[in-house]
């Protein structure tokens, strides 16, 4: 099998290169290698598989570099486009660069992928990265506190696909505009598309930061004894999706492509695998305490984001099977492993 990932040096880009590789597919990397821990990814990728990694820089916003695949696609069985701008806080503060990548890249990527079907015949799998936030704010829900986290009153599975969109901040909005370019392109081109609504993805391979990667920059911060910043209460929650778990998903819409093309799926850990930021501090201060302060809530915050992931168990067969429990420690020793790589990322 021929793989082509847009993004791929990122966090959830490496896994699914590693995964594929070790099924011993051909991998293509496409990426500018903007993002922090890139370039440690791709080396990482490059000496362990070798010759199964073909590595092409290029930015999803520059058609010329789009056109370094034209020889490449017409081969190509599956496309996972992951190549974004990830932070809400970053599109408040630049939102034409986050439109530029989030909604003009991906556009560009189907026309690229359009193109080719229409030239060759080929017709890969694509599946699309697309988030929670889709969904906005949310205000409408009615919010309790249980003590140490925020849950949704009369929603105990979480949100559904039918939902209806309520694109809050750029960074909702370019995304969005994706989720729903990607979704029509297999009504109205025939490509064999598929959006996952994705939730708190967390692993290996994951250089989170303040802005974004909560899980992975609070684990990061309490290994190198960072103080940290909780906006809002902390009691805010969300449904945590180990990767490998994800990438799982990503698999079974492949091959299930005749029931799953066209579709969106909410893929997160679901109401069985949600997890506070109190509750993720309280977790890793068993190891080491926390020097944290809290401040004003961030524009975008949802205080519950937990996705309702029976769609895709339904049709698909997929669920989680990695807890919060076990992911948080196998990230905590993937992090002890490699903290001396992780300082480079991490100056005092």
């Amino acid at each position: 099998m021929r793989v082509l990932i847009f993004g791929g040096a990122g966090f959830i880009g490496s896994n699914v290169a590693e995964f594929y590789a070790k099924k011993d597919a051909e991998i293509t990397i496409f990426d500018n290698l903007s993002r922090k821990g890139t370039i440690a990814n791709l080396k990482y990728l490059q000496k362990k598989f070798k010759e199964k990694i073909r590595f092409i820089h290029g930015d999803v916003r520059i058609k010329n570099d789009l056109n370094k695949l034209n020889s490449i696609l017409p081969k190509i069985d599956f496309v996972v486009h992951l190549a974004a701008q990830v932070a809400v806080t970053t599109s408040i503060t630049n939102p034409e660069e986050d439109f530029e990548i989030n909604a003009r890249g991906t556009f560009n990527v189907l026309e690229k992928v359009r193109q080719i079907k229409e030239k060759s015949g080929n017709n890969p799998v694509f599946i699309y990265s697309s988030t929670n936030k889709v969904y906005g704010g949310m205000e409408d829900l009615i919010i309790v506190d249980r003590g140490e986290e925020y849950d949704y009153k009369d929603l105990p599975n979480g949100i559904k696909e039918n939902r209806l969109l309520d694109f809050h901040s750029p960074y909702g909005c370019s995304k969005g505009t994706g989720d729903q370019y990607v979704r029509d392109y297999a009504r109205i081109y025939g490509l064999n598309t598929v959006v996952m609504r994705q939730s708190c993805i967390y692993g290996k391979r994951q250089f989170g930061v303040e802005d974004q990667g909560w899980v992975a920059w609070f684990v990061i911060a309490n290994n190198l004894g960072k103080p940290i910043t909780i906006y809002g209460d902390g009691k805010q929650i969300r449904d945590v999706l180990w990767v490998e778990d994800l990438i799982n998903a990503y698999e079974l819409a492949r091959q299930n492509i005749k029931i799953s093309r066209g579709k969106c799926y909410n893929v997160g850990g679901g109401s069985r695998n949600k997890m506070s930021l109190l509750q993720l501090i309280e977790k890793l201060e068993k190891n080491n305490k926390f020097e944290k302060s809290f401040d004003d809530w961030r524009p975008g915050d949802q205080k519950v984001c937990i996705m309702d992931i029976s769609k895709a168990k339904s049709e698909l067969g997929w669920e989680p099977t990695v807890s919060p429990e076990e992911g948080v420690k196998m990230l905590n020793d993937w992090v002890k492993e490699n903290i001396e790589e992780i300082k480079e990322f991490f100056p005092n």
